[in-house]
């Protein structure tokens, strides 16, 4: 991992009761550059937030998902073309489906939780 890696939050919230913004809190406090990605909302936690993954720039190291399968389905192409090394499905986000193209395309992918990972030095 670079010393600042790109981190993006696909369904981070503005509430900051949300583990999706607890995650972008956690994140930015571990020196990762945190792109939230929720349509409609220009900031969350003081980061400028982007409506759709189309407007992510530059290399992703990592895409944590919070949204469910169904909304993530939608985006296979979206995910594949920004390319992150490995994204990660947090409870609730599990899509197999999308798993499987991820990992078809050399994407690595793991099913946990990122505020726990985080927490045990296995982010």
């Amino acid at each position: 991992m670079s010393e600042k890696s790109t981190v993006v939050v696909l369904g981070a919230s503005p509430k900051p009761e949300r583990y999706s913004n607890k995650a972008v809190r956690l994140l930015t406090e571990k020196g990762h550059h945190v792109v939230p990605v929720r349509p409609g909302v220009d900031s969350i936690e003081g980061l400028p937030a982007v409506g759709t993954l189309a407007e992510v720039a530059g290399e992703v190291d990592t895409l944590t998902v919070y949204v469910s399968g169904n909304v993530s389905a939608g985006m296979e192409r979206a995910i594949l073309d920004l390319a992150p090394r490995r994204v990660i499905f947090n409870p609730g986000a599990e899509n197999p489906q999308l798993r499987t193209s991820l990992v078809a395309a050399g994407i690595e992918t793991v099913e946990a939780c990122t505020l726990v990972m985080l927490g045990t030095g296995q982010f």
